[in-house]
């Protein structure tokens, strides 16, 4: 490549482009990027309260979903505000240093989220399947354990980026077309050929996801077994209700990831303003949707919620 004879090992400043082909109207994407992040912050905060305040609640199913509201925060409060400064201050360039931590928190805290929900589907297949003995195979310890492994699991197999990326040299041009330093956007500047590291990328990202999407169908397909086994009708109806919610949020979650990571791999022609466009998806519509989903719609926080906000007005 010509352009290496003037790379340097290590970049002070990198731009981003935003959304090529769309910079028009960045004004106006950010409107509905920032109202999703506003839900997803009040929402995760407020399950946080809730759960922490109420005694009660401090159960496998809402010790998770607790996880996974950090874990939404991190994620969307990782890209938000740099994204919204793009979109409507101009904000372009990004501190090298800054980068790789942003891009360590999105890849890391995606896959946690990934292992989160599969946490909350097991959860969810022993309380509906095994009821009588939820309590004794979900104790504290073990959900604990779960969400260390979940945890350990996104940091081993995604800190490697960030430190690789200090360690090459980088061409002349310093623009990422991109909204955030996603890895496979940044590794593009690089002045060597890296092809196996884009390799263990993208294979780390597709063998997580896969399992984990997996190990969720299975989950559900014993629930849904269970539930049209249900005496009460309206109890599985009920039941067919929540799971359903629960199911179209994870689908949004993998399939939006899914593109993405496929995009990368096979999708030569996909629009580049297409393909970052729903790339932006996975990282601000599942925080947007998990409080409502997996919050509002529980019968528990919707109470607590509720009665707070009454003693509040009188």
């Amino acid at each position: 490549m010509s352009s290496c004879n003037s790379s340097v090992p290590q970049p002070s400043m990198f731009t981003l482009a935003g959304i090529p082909g769309l910079e028009h109207l960045h004004v106006w994407i950010g409107i509905p990027f920032c109202s999703m992040y506003m839900v997803a912050l009040v929402g995760n905060v407020t399950i946080l309260a809730v759960v922490r305040a109420e005694r009660s609640l401090h159960q496998p199913m809402f010790l998770f979903l607790c996880m996974l509201s950090v874990t939404d925060l991190v994620l969307s409060t990782s890209t938000l505000p740099r994204m919204l400064c793009l979109f409507w201050l101009g904000v372009h360039d990004i501190a090298f240093d800054a980068c790789l931590a942003q891009m360590f928190f999105i890849h890391s805290f995606t896959a946690m989220e990934s292992g989160f929900f599969l946490a909350m589907a097991i959860d969810r297949y022993v309380a509906i399947c095994d009821p009588l003995r939820h309590a004794t195979i979900l104790t504290h310890s073990r959900v604990s354990l779960m969400g260390i492994i979940v945890v350990c699991r996104g940091v081993a197999f995604f800190s490697p980026h960030p430190i690789l990326l200090k360690q090459l040299p980088y061409c002349r041009t310093r623009i990422i077309a991109h909204t955030y330093c996603e890895f496979m956007a940044v590794v593009k500047l690089v002045c060597m050929d890296i092809g196996a590291t884009k390799s263990y990328s993208l294979s780390m990202a597709s063998i997580i996801g896969s399992c984990d999407v997996i190990l969720i169908a299975v989950s559900y397909v014993f629930i849904l077994c269970s539930v049209f086994h249900l005496p009460s009708r309206e109890a599985s109806f009920k039941a067919l209700g929540t799971c359903g919610s629960h199911v179209c949020v994870i689908l949004v979650f993998y399939s939006t990831a899914g593109f993405s990571i496929f995009t990368h791999r096979f999708g030569k022609n996909v629009p580049a303003h297409v393909h970052i466009f729903i790339a932006n998806m996975y990282l601000l519509v599942p925080p947007f949707l998990n409080p409502i989903v997996y919050g509002l719609r529980t019968k528990k926080i919707r109470e607590h919620v509720l009665k707070v906000l009454r003693v509040k007005a009188a």
